[in-house]
């Protein structure tokens, strides 16, 4: 090695949508010429697609079987699977808009046992009895009531540092008619934006429902129209099986975002944003966007989540009326502040994420922070929506 006497910290990268959350906190670090990262890509049934993404950012993952042998300083993981392998503390940041599914396996639950959302629940922190986190971050207070029932044994170790999402969409919002421009919409032009979680009960699930809606239903040339669609559908049914199902977005001017593109600054462009319970929706009442919901899954969704108190609050697409005709009723409907109570569910701590997260690193490496605030920057502009193309052979979402 070159720079000598550093100290190793593993990134330890299950699927994309994790790869996404820790590049918020291994850029804190990148920088500092005491710290080496190292990347591996750890087993997932999700896990398609991560080693090009790391690709694209320029860094080449070690095998996962490499990683267990190493030893390192510290490692930070957003997932649980093959953790308690490591031989190194770990740090466990949270993921998405609060903690929104239940725990999914319910074979390791006791006769009356309730379903804790999945990293709040003893079976994804303990192995075996034991805690495997040395850390725990958390967006919300709420975590960590949550977590004094399900795992009390892990309280010591939780803290919450808020949610990088909700800082950056914050410090995106000024630039909202600037993204507008980069997405090449027009005067007169509206944009809709439409987001899927993964899962049955997701509005991917039930997309030969919505799209004839979208494809057929809005009028003439007023309407953009973009699909921002979870990476765990393109890593689990694959991307080519995903371009085909959409094919036929392809004559119709309707954008199919890449599961890797930034979805961020979307968010802050639309005019419109119909969502499901996923993460997505409940960061778009942070923008000025009107929401509207395809119907959910009230029995898959923790009451206490953001996606619970939005359900609650926006109004539900109905397959029976022109879809125009609904976007524009929930426009006039929206009264300021709707949303305001689901927006304060995603984060106790707005604007401090890079701040504490970036703490909690130093203090478990023994390190000193550098001499500077770290940057909260806006998302970055997103690429002009032009239709869904084929070439090759293959889709290309553009």
């Amino acid at each position: 090695m070159t720079v000598r006497d550093c100290v190793r910290v593993l990134v330890v990268v299950h699927t994309l949508t994790f790869a996404q959350r820790l590049r918020e906190v291994f850029e804190l670090l990148e920088t500092d010429l005491r710290i080496q990262l190292v990347f591996t890509v750890a087993p997932h049934a999700f896990g398609n697609g991560v080693t090009e993404f790391l690709r694209s950012l320029g860094i080449t993952a070690v095998p996962w079987k490499e990683a267990l042998r190493a030893e390192f300083d510290l490692a930070l993981a957003a997932g649980s699977r093959g953790v308690h392998e490591l031989r190194a503390p770990v740090v466990r940041i949270s993921h998405g808009a609060g903690h929104i599914k239940p725990l999914t396996d319910v074979t390791t639950l006791a006769p009356g046992e309730r379903r804790a959302p999945g990293m709040l629940s003893r079976q994804h922190l303990l192995h075996e009895g034991r805690l495997v986190p040395s850390a725990i971050v958390y967006a919300h207070d709420r975590d960590l009531a949550e977590l004094a029932r399900s795992c009390p044994e892990a309280l010591p170790v939780a803290e919450v540092v808020g949610d990088p999402c909700v800082d950056r969409i914050m410090a995106g919002r000024p630039k909202r008619e600037s993204y507008r421009r980069a997405l090449g919409i027009e005067d007169g032009q509206r944009l809709v934006v439409v987001t899927s979680t993964w899962g049955p009960a997701s509005t991917f699930g039930r997309i030969d429902s919505l799209l004839p809606q979208l494809l057929n239903q809005l009028p003439g040339d007023g309407y953009r129209v973009a699909m921002l669609v979870h990476p765990n559908v393109f890593a689990g049914h694959g991307v080519r099986q995903v371009h085909g199902w959409l094919s036929c977005c392809q004559s119709q001017g309707i954008a199919v975002v890449p599961p890797e593109a930034d979805w961020q600054a979307l968010l802050i462009a639309a005019d419109w944003l119909l969502g499901d319970h996923g993460s997505l929706a409940a960061y778009g009442t942070l923008t000025e966007a009107t929401m509207l919901l395809t119907a959910g899954p009230r029995r898959e969704v923790s009451a206490c989540s953001p996606a619970a108190l939005l359900a609650a609050a926006a109004p539900v697409v109905s397959p029976v009326y022109p879809l125009g005709e609904q976007l524009e009723y929930a426009a006039r409907l929206r009264v300021p502040g709707q949303y305001d109570d689901v927006a304060a569910s995603l984060s106790s701590a707005p604007g401090q994420f890079h701040r504490r997260m970036r703490a909690v690193v130093y203090r478990m490496l023994g390190l000193g922070e550098p001499a500077r605030p770290p940057l909260v920057t806006a998302p970055p502009p997103p690429p002009p929506l032009t239709r869904w193309e084929t070439s090759a052979g293959s889709g290309v979402a553009l």
